[in-house]
């Protein structure tokens, strides 16, 4: 093999090589972030089902909010409760706000939201000015407020119940996101199923 030929393969092996390496961290970051921000949240995941279940019981309904490219998450989170993928399991009200230009979610959570109301706002981070109103304004109207958000959470001291995912990589961010509101969508079912005096 000549010394132009072996460089050639070592050129080659090195992006295999890096590839590997973020295959691993990648899976590093996907498991063990997980695993301890579950470790920690799971009694406060559970409590905010109960009262969620309680809202849902009351005739309560679920907003959504994402803020940019959390939108999506929050209308995957309304399809999922007003159409369940568990045969048994009764749909319930939840409706995805939106702020694309075409709708205003304070707008629309002003002429809609009631006290015995669902907030669920989603950001990679700790959300921007839009999103701290509209927690602030269905707080202050005496909804439940959830907030889904990044490792900074400064602005959302105003929801009631907040899950911050210690981590400043989006995806996974995400990744635990998406989680998360999919367990609140299982354990409030599991409370429905219960007698209302248990």
């Amino acid at each position: 093999m000549t010394a132009t030929e072996t460089q050639a393969g070592a050129e080659f092996q090195e992006p295999a090589l890096d590839a590997s390496r973020i295959l691993r961290e990648r899976y590093r970051k996907s498991t063990v972030i997980p695993l301890h921000f579950f470790e920690r949240e799971a009694e406060n995941i559970s409590r905010v089902c109960l009262a969620m279940a309680k809202r849902f019981r009351d005739g309560g309904r679920l907003f959504a909010f994402g803020e940019g490219a959390e939108a999506s998450d929050a209308r995957h989170v309304a399809v999922e409760f007003v159409h369940p993928v568990l045969v048994g399991k009764r749909a319930l009200p939840a409706l995805a706000l939106t702020a694309d230009g075409r709708t205003n979610a304070g707008v629309a959570l002003a002429a809609l939201g009631c006290a015995n109301d669902i907030l669920l706002a989603i950001s990679a981070d700790d959300g921007g000015d839009p999103l701290e109103s509209l927690i602030a304004f269905a707080g202050a109207r005496g909804m439940l407020t959830i907030h889904l958000c990044g490792p900074a959470f400064s602005r959302s001291k105003k929801a009631d119940w907040i899950f911050a995912v210690p981590s400043d990589d989006a995806m996974v961010v995400q990744e635990i996101h998406e989680t998360t509101y999919h367990v609140l969508w299982e354990l409030v079912h599991v409370f429905l199923d219960r007698p209302s005096h248990e």
